[in-house]
């Protein structure tokens, strides 16, 4: 038998109040004890304020951002004027800076499968991206012209 304050785990008792228990219930309360201690250590670290297990459509809420009707069809005109820039580049810059940001390949990987040196690789996305630029900001400047096309 172990003597245990009920102080320590019911915050309600104001005073110390000691009572004998059997060695089982006591490594119950000391691992209740410890669990709750890990838990809060780990909301602490995860920034986890909240509790996942609080409703069945929490987790897909925090994982899916909704978005309104207008920043979709921003979004959408957004790509449409990006696609409409790389098809604007000469095929293999744009080939190059497909497959470093989209399809996440790596400077010696696109080099390897072109057959070049890795500088030459870097040195062609960085024209790509810098014409990339330019054309871009000749959209902003002048959207009838390309509402036209």
């Amino acid at each position: 038998m172990k003597k245990i304050n009920l102080r320590d785990y019911y915050p309600f008792y104001t005073q110390d109040v000691i009572v004998e228990v059997p060695d089982e219930v006591a490594n119950l309360l000391r691992e209740y004890k410890l669990a709750e201690a890990a838990y809060i250590l780990r909301t602490y670290r995860h920034k986890a304020y909240y509790s996942l297990d609080y409703d069945a459509n929490v987790e897909r809420d925090a994982l899916v951002i909704v978005l309104t009707p207008v920043e979709i069809l921003e979004q959408k005109e957004e790509n449409n004027r990006l696609y409409a820039a790389l098809a604007s580049l000469p095929e293999k810059q744009r080939n190059r800076i497909t497959s470093h940001f989209l399809l996440g390949m790596s400077l010696s990987e696109i080099a390897k499968s072109e057959g070049s040196g890795v500088s030459s690789v870097h040195e062609g996305i960085q024209r790509g991206l810098r014409r990339l630029k330019k054309v871009l900001e000749k959209m902003e400047t002048d959207p009838e012209n390309n509402a036209r096309k």
